[in-house]
């Protein structure tokens, strides 16, 4: 675990001298990486969404693709097309954007729902299927989608069976002052991408994402991921709870988690701190929830404080 926790460190240096005062979402989207999810990032403009999937693409010397989403982008502009090569008399393929092992979806919820499903086909069977022939994604294969909260104009929202491939749902929020003006000082920004450094090749960060899910889960603990995801399903401000597979999103993301935290096991503030993130945008409340302004993540939040915490038998005899 030690060379490996280096490397993270490494990786996570290399980012911060682009982005900064974001070490928390580097790591969620570390852990995503790492758990073979994908992430949603919803905010404003301007905040720094395309910077950090570039810099994360350049310290780990993958192939980055970058996808403005319109509403005019066909779902052909994004798995790719097949053309007719007039020497040899066949169709040839044409990749498009997404064979790439780290692709930024920019304002997806800018395009049509076909549009939309040709990207999330990718992301939830790791392939795409063009002219009736299914063509592997490149491993690894990492999507970031963005979207603005703000505007609605013009926009397709994800339905909740797509959203539902996402593996976190985050935000990066506004700088502090004290950073605000870091940016501003002239010393960060003559810092640009070009310093960032390649700490690992693909090849490790494929050998890395098998050894985060390694990482012990006791029993204990995912008795307790099961009776969250059950209480979900049972309060009486959600309509929808998690699903089966949002359990074991949350189980596969604990484990990355604690991997990227340099530890081979998993606590329960790991689930408690990584529950908002996993669950929040695949609940669905109710009408009166809603109205009240209440959001998931504070459904969850509530959830967990009613929760008991177990106590794992290792400790009793400690």
């Amino acid at each position: 675990m030690n060379d490996s926790s280096h490397k993270i460190e490494q990786i996570i240096e290399q980012v911060e001298q682009v982005i900064v005062g974001k070490r928390r979402v580097i790591e969620l989207s570390l852990t995503a990486l790492f758990a073979g999810g994908h992430v949603l990032i919803e905010d404003v403009p301007g905040v720094g969404k395309t910077m950090l999937v570039r810099a994360l693409a350049k310290s780990l010397d993958t192939t980055f693709q970058r996808i403005q989403f319109t509403p005019d982008l066909l779902p052909s502009d994004v798995t790719g097309v097949s053309v007719f090569n007039p020497d040899s008399r066949k169709f040839e393929f044409r990749p498009g954007p997404i064979m790439g092992n780290i692709i930024l979806a920019d304002e997806i919820n800018r395009t049509a729902p076909r549009t939309q499903a040709a990207l999330l086909e990718g992301m939830a069977e790791n392939s795409v299927t063009v002219d009736g022939t299914t063509y592997p994604l490149a491993e690894p294969f990492f999507v970031m989608a963005t979207q603005n909260p703000i505007e609605y104009e013009g926009t397709y929202a994800l339905p909740e069976a797509q959203l539902d491939r996402f593996l976190f749902k985050i935000t990066m929020g506004y700088p502090t002052k004290a950073e605000e003006v870091e940016l501003l000082d002239g010393e960060r920004s003559s810092v640009v991408l070009s310093s960032v450094q390649t700490v690992i090749h693909s090849d490790e960060l494929v050998e890395l994402k098998k050894m985060s899910q390694k990482v012990t889960l006791s029993d204990e603990l995912k008795s307790y991921i099961v009776e969250l995801s059950q209480a979900t399903r049972q309060h009486q401000a959600i309509t929808l709870g998690a699903s089966p597979r949002a359990t074991i999103a949350l189980m596969k993301a604990v484990k990355s988690f604690a991997f990227v935290s340099g530890r081979n096991f998993v606590t329960p503030d790991d689930i408690k701190y990584l529950a908002p993130f996993v669950f929040g945008h695949r609940l669905i409340l109710t009408a009166n929830a809603l109205y009240n302004g209440i959001k998931p993540e504070q459904v969850i939040h509530d959830i967990l404080s009613d929760l008991a915490v177990p106590i794992e038998k290792g400790a009793l005899n400690e």
